[in-house]
Protein backbone atom coordinates (compact mmCIF):
# COMPACT_ATOMS: atom_id res chain seq x y z
CA UNK A 1 0.00 0.00 0.00
CA UNK A 2 1.28 3.19 -1.07
CA UNK A 3 1.89 6.02 1.59
CA UNK A 4 -0.78 8.34 -0.11
CA UNK A 5 -3.05 5.23 0.35
CA UNK A 6 -2.51 4.71 4.00
CA UNK A 7 -2.78 8.29 4.45
CA UNK A 8 -6.17 8.29 3.19
CA UNK A 9 -7.25 4.91 5.07
CA UNK A 10 -6.11 6.03 8.22
CA UNK A 11 -8.27 9.19 7.30
CA UNK A 12 -10.97 6.96 6.68
CA UNK A 13 -10.77 5.12 10.00
CA UNK A 14 -10.71 8.34 11.72
CA UNK A 15 -14.22 9.55 10.22
CA UNK A 16 -15.38 5.95 10.71
CA UNK A 17 -14.74 6.20 14.41
CA UNK A 18 -16.17 9.52 15.21
CA UNK A 19 -19.77 8.19 13.50
CA UNK A 20 -19.05 5.11 16.01
CA UNK A 21 -18.86 7.42 18.81
CA UNK A 22 -22.24 9.09 17.83
CA UNK A 23 -23.67 5.69 17.41
CA UNK A 24 -22.52 5.00 20.75
CA UNK A 25 -24.98 8.18 21.92
CA UNK A 26 -27.76 6.70 19.97
CA UNK A 27 -27.58 3.24 20.98
CA UNK A 28 -27.78 4.26 24.81
CA UNK A 29 -29.72 7.19 24.55
CA UNK A 30 -32.72 6.12 21.87
CA UNK A 31 -34.22 3.07 23.69
CA UNK A 32 -34.56 5.41 26.53
CA UNK A 33 -36.22 8.03 23.78
CA UNK A 34 -33.64 10.74 24.97
CA UNK A 35 -32.21 13.26 22.83
CA UNK A 36 -29.22 12.26 20.98
CA UNK A 37 -28.11 16.02 21.16
CA UNK A 38 -28.97 16.91 24.61
CA UNK A 39 -27.32 17.37 26.83
CA UNK A 40 -23.47 16.55 25.98
CA UNK A 41 -21.79 13.51 26.61
CA UNK A 42 -21.96 13.15 30.39
CA UNK A 43 -20.83 10.15 33.14
CA UNK A 44 -23.82 8.39 33.42
CA UNK A 45 -23.07 8.23 37.22
CA UNK A 46 -21.70 11.50 38.48
CA UNK A 47 -23.42 13.32 35.43
CA UNK A 48 -19.81 15.46 34.65
CA UNK A 49 -19.77 16.83 31.15
CA UNK A 50 -17.49 14.98 29.16
CA UNK A 51 -14.70 17.26 28.00
CA UNK A 52 -13.60 17.11 24.08
CA UNK A 53 -10.20 15.79 24.81
CA UNK A 54 -11.61 12.94 27.27
CA UNK A 55 -14.21 12.08 23.76
CA UNK A 56 -11.78 11.03 21.36
CA UNK A 57 -12.80 7.65 19.79
CA UNK A 58 -10.66 4.38 21.00
CA UNK A 59 -7.83 6.87 22.43
CA UNK A 60 -9.46 8.58 24.81
CA UNK A 61 -10.67 5.17 26.62
CA UNK A 62 -7.23 3.85 26.37
CA UNK A 63 -5.49 7.56 27.82
CA UNK A 64 -8.07 7.55 30.92
CA UNK A 65 -7.59 3.64 31.26
CA UNK A 66 -11.51 2.58 31.16
CA UNK A 67 -12.58 5.56 33.91
CA UNK A 68 -14.06 8.68 34.21
CA UNK A 69 -11.83 11.84 35.13
CA UNK A 70 -14.32 13.03 37.35
CA UNK A 71 -15.10 9.85 39.58
CA UNK A 72 -12.91 6.99 38.45
CA UNK A 73 -16.35 5.33 37.84
CA UNK A 74 -15.43 1.96 34.97
CA UNK A 75 -16.37 3.17 31.69
CA UNK A 76 -17.90 0.08 29.62
CA UNK A 77 -15.59 -1.04 27.12
CA UNK A 78 -18.37 -1.00 24.79
CA UNK A 79 -17.79 2.53 23.74
CA UNK A 80 -14.31 2.03 22.79
CA UNK A 81 -15.23 -1.85 21.03
CA UNK A 82 -18.08 0.12 18.54
CA UNK A 83 -15.95 2.72 17.77
CA UNK A 84 -13.16 0.61 16.73
CA UNK A 85 -15.69 -1.69 14.87
CA UNK A 86 -17.04 1.19 12.79
CA UNK A 87 -13.71 3.13 12.29
CA UNK A 88 -12.60 -0.57 10.52
CA UNK A 89 -15.65 -1.13 8.60
CA UNK A 90 -15.30 2.22 7.21
CA UNK A 91 -11.75 1.71 6.11
CA UNK A 92 -12.54 -1.76 4.87
CA UNK A 93 -15.63 -0.55 3.12
CA UNK A 94 -13.89 2.34 1.40
CA UNK A 95 -10.59 0.10 0.17
CA UNK A 96 -13.09 -2.34 -0.87
CA UNK A 97 -15.05 -0.38 -3.03
CA UNK A 98 -13.08 2.57 -3.52
CA UNK A 99 -13.95 6.48 -2.95
CA UNK A 100 -17.20 5.89 -4.12
CA UNK A 101 -20.59 7.23 -3.07
CA UNK A 102 -21.46 3.26 -3.47
CA UNK A 103 -18.95 3.03 -0.49
CA UNK A 104 -20.33 5.69 1.47
CA UNK A 105 -23.88 4.20 1.53
CA UNK A 106 -22.84 0.62 2.02
CA UNK A 107 -20.96 2.39 5.30
CA UNK A 108 -23.69 3.72 6.33
CA UNK A 109 -25.85 0.88 5.80
CA UNK A 110 -23.39 -1.12 7.88
CA UNK A 111 -23.35 0.99 10.38
CA UNK A 112 -27.16 1.60 11.04
CA UNK A 113 -27.22 -2.48 11.01
CA UNK A 114 -24.93 -2.68 13.94
CA UNK A 115 -27.05 0.16 15.95
CA UNK A 116 -29.99 -1.92 15.62
CA UNK A 117 -28.01 -5.24 15.80
CA UNK A 118 -26.61 -4.01 19.34
CA UNK A 119 -29.85 -1.89 20.37
CA UNK A 120 -32.00 -4.80 20.12
CA UNK A 121 -29.92 -7.23 21.83
CA UNK A 122 -29.40 -5.27 25.08
CA UNK A 123 -33.07 -3.69 25.10
CA UNK A 124 -35.15 -6.02 22.70
CA UNK A 125 -36.21 -2.60 21.02
CA UNK A 126 -35.23 -1.71 17.71
CA UNK A 127 -35.66 2.33 17.60
CA UNK A 128 -37.18 4.44 14.74
CA UNK A 129 -34.18 6.83 15.20
CA UNK A 130 -32.07 3.87 13.16
CA UNK A 131 -34.76 2.48 10.67
CA UNK A 132 -36.56 5.78 9.86
CA UNK A 133 -33.28 7.41 8.78
CA UNK A 134 -31.91 4.32 7.62
CA UNK A 135 -35.03 4.19 5.12
CA UNK A 136 -35.06 7.66 4.26
CA UNK A 137 -30.94 7.75 3.40
CA UNK A 138 -31.99 3.97 1.26
CA UNK A 139 -34.40 5.72 -0.76
CA UNK A 140 -32.50 8.85 -1.18
CA UNK A 141 -29.16 6.82 -2.05
CA UNK A 142 -31.66 4.86 -4.93
CA UNK A 143 -32.29 8.29 -6.44
CA UNK A 144 -28.55 9.62 -6.27
CA UNK A 145 -27.31 6.16 -7.47
CA UNK A 146 -29.42 6.01 -10.24
CA UNK A 147 -28.40 9.73 -11.06
CA UNK A 148 -24.78 9.38 -11.25
CA UNK A 149 -25.00 5.70 -12.96
CA UNK A 150 -22.41 4.68 -10.31
CA UNK A 151 -22.91 0.71 -10.29
CA UNK A 152 -23.76 -0.84 -7.01
CA UNK A 153 -25.32 -3.21 -4.80
CA UNK A 154 -28.36 -1.53 -3.84
CA UNK A 155 -31.64 -1.55 -5.49
CA UNK A 156 -33.08 0.95 -7.87
CA UNK A 157 -35.59 3.75 -6.92
CA UNK A 158 -38.08 1.49 -8.32
CA UNK A 159 -37.25 -1.73 -6.27
CA UNK A 160 -36.54 0.20 -3.54
CA UNK A 161 -40.39 1.11 -2.91
CA UNK A 162 -41.12 -2.25 -3.86
CA UNK A 163 -38.72 -3.49 -1.66
CA UNK A 164 -39.68 -1.65 1.29
CA UNK A 165 -43.53 -2.44 1.26
CA UNK A 166 -42.35 -6.38 0.49
CA UNK A 167 -39.91 -6.26 3.18
CA UNK A 168 -42.39 -4.75 5.92
CA UNK A 169 -45.22 -6.62 4.48
CA UNK A 170 -43.38 -10.11 4.95
CA UNK A 171 -41.88 -9.81 8.22
CA UNK A 172 -45.49 -8.51 9.46
CA UNK A 173 -47.04 -11.81 7.86
CA UNK A 174 -44.26 -14.31 9.87
CA UNK A 175 -44.94 -11.99 13.03
CA UNK A 176 -48.37 -13.28 12.67
CA UNK A 177 -48.24 -16.56 11.81
CA UNK A 178 -45.26 -16.57 14.82
CA UNK A 179 -48.15 -15.74 17.20
CA UNK A 180 -50.75 -17.78 16.13
CA UNK A 181 -48.33 -20.70 16.83
CA UNK A 182 -46.95 -19.32 19.74
CA UNK A 183 -50.20 -17.48 21.33
CA UNK A 184 -47.76 -14.66 21.99
CA UNK A 185 -46.56 -11.75 20.07
CA UNK A 186 -43.47 -13.00 18.09
CA UNK A 187 -42.75 -9.63 16.57
CA UNK A 188 -42.29 -6.08 17.39
CA UNK A 189 -43.32 -3.31 15.18
CA UNK A 190 -39.57 -2.24 14.75
CA UNK A 191 -38.86 -5.55 12.94
CA UNK A 192 -41.15 -4.02 10.13
CA UNK A 193 -39.47 -1.14 10.05
CA UNK A 194 -36.14 -2.35 10.14
CA UNK A 195 -37.25 -4.52 7.30
CA UNK A 196 -38.70 -1.41 5.35
CA UNK A 197 -35.14 -0.02 5.79
CA UNK A 198 -33.44 -3.34 4.70
CA UNK A 199 -35.59 -3.47 1.43
CA UNK A 200 -35.39 0.02 0.45
CA UNK A 201 -31.33 -0.72 0.47
CA UNK A 202 -31.64 -4.55 -1.62
CA UNK A 203 -34.62 -4.65 -3.26
CA UNK A 204 -37.97 -7.13 -2.76
CA UNK A 205 -36.30 -10.50 -3.82
CA UNK A 206 -32.85 -9.47 -1.25
CA UNK A 207 -35.63 -8.88 1.38
CA UNK A 208 -37.17 -11.93 1.36
CA UNK A 209 -34.03 -13.93 0.92
CA UNK A 210 -32.66 -11.05 3.88
CA UNK A 211 -35.45 -12.93 6.11
CA UNK A 212 -34.55 -16.30 5.75
CA UNK A 213 -30.74 -16.36 5.86
CA UNK A 214 -31.36 -13.74 9.10
CA UNK A 215 -34.25 -16.98 10.23
CA UNK A 216 -31.81 -19.31 9.13
CA UNK A 217 -29.02 -17.47 11.32
CA UNK A 218 -31.23 -17.64 14.38
CA UNK A 219 -32.41 -20.58 14.04
CA UNK A 220 -28.58 -21.99 14.06
CA UNK A 221 -27.57 -19.86 16.77
CA UNK A 222 -30.33 -21.22 19.59
CA UNK A 223 -29.87 -24.76 18.59
CA UNK A 224 -26.13 -24.82 18.52
CA UNK A 225 -25.31 -22.32 21.28
CA UNK A 226 -28.38 -21.04 23.00
CA UNK A 227 -30.90 -23.88 24.08
CA UNK A 228 -27.92 -26.21 25.13
CA UNK A 229 -26.54 -24.24 27.41
CA UNK A 230 -29.85 -22.85 28.54
CA UNK A 231 -31.03 -26.73 29.34
CA UNK A 232 -27.93 -27.64 31.13
CA UNK A 233 -27.99 -24.43 33.26
CA UNK A 234 -31.53 -24.75 34.37
CA UNK A 235 -30.94 -28.71 35.08
CA UNK A 236 -28.13 -27.58 37.40
CA UNK A 237 -30.54 -25.07 39.30
CA UNK A 238 -32.86 -27.80 39.36
CA UNK A 239 -35.58 -25.41 37.13
CA UNK A 240 -37.05 -26.31 34.39
CA UNK A 241 -36.02 -24.11 30.81
CA UNK A 242 -37.74 -21.57 29.34
CA UNK A 243 -36.35 -20.54 25.77
CA UNK A 244 -35.75 -16.66 25.75
CA UNK A 245 -37.41 -14.22 23.50
CA UNK A 246 -35.67 -13.93 20.23
CA UNK A 247 -34.06 -10.16 19.40
CA UNK A 248 -34.66 -10.96 15.44
CA UNK A 249 -32.82 -7.47 14.83
CA UNK A 250 -29.78 -9.05 15.79
CA UNK A 251 -29.85 -12.28 13.19
CA UNK A 252 -31.49 -9.49 10.42
CA UNK A 253 -29.14 -7.23 10.67
CA UNK A 254 -25.68 -9.13 9.67
CA UNK A 255 -28.47 -10.99 7.12
CA UNK A 256 -29.03 -7.49 5.21
CA UNK A 257 -25.38 -6.95 5.02
CA UNK A 258 -24.75 -10.55 3.20
CA UNK A 259 -27.78 -9.97 0.92
CA UNK A 260 -26.60 -6.81 0.06
CA UNK A 261 -23.49 -7.79 -0.82
CA UNK A 262 -23.60 -11.33 -2.55
CA UNK A 263 -27.57 -11.60 -1.91
CA UNK A 264 -27.70 -11.24 -5.91
CA UNK A 265 -25.06 -14.26 -6.39
CA UNK A 266 -27.01 -16.22 -3.67
CA UNK A 267 -29.95 -15.87 -5.87
CA UNK A 268 -28.51 -16.66 -9.14
CA UNK A 269 -26.91 -20.01 -7.93
CA UNK A 270 -30.01 -21.14 -6.28
CA UNK A 271 -32.21 -20.20 -9.41
CA UNK A 272 -29.64 -22.15 -11.35
CA UNK A 273 -29.53 -25.09 -9.22
CA UNK A 274 -33.05 -25.38 -9.14
CA UNK A 275 -32.87 -25.01 -13.52
CA UNK A 276 -30.31 -27.36 -13.87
Amino acid sequence: MSPLMTVHTLFVFVVGACIGSFLNVCIARWPEELSVVRPPSRCPRCAHGIAWYDNLPVLSWVLLRGKCRNCRASISPMYPAVELAVGMLFAAIVLWFGPTLTALRVALFATLLLGVALTDLRSYLIPDGFTISGLLLAMLGAVAGFILGEPSPFATPVDAIFGACVGAGAITIVGWIGEVILKKEAMGFGDATLMAMVGAAVGSARALLTIFVGAAIAAMVFLVVVYPVGIVRARARGAVFEPPLVPFGVFLAPAAFVTLVWGRDLIDWYLSRMMG
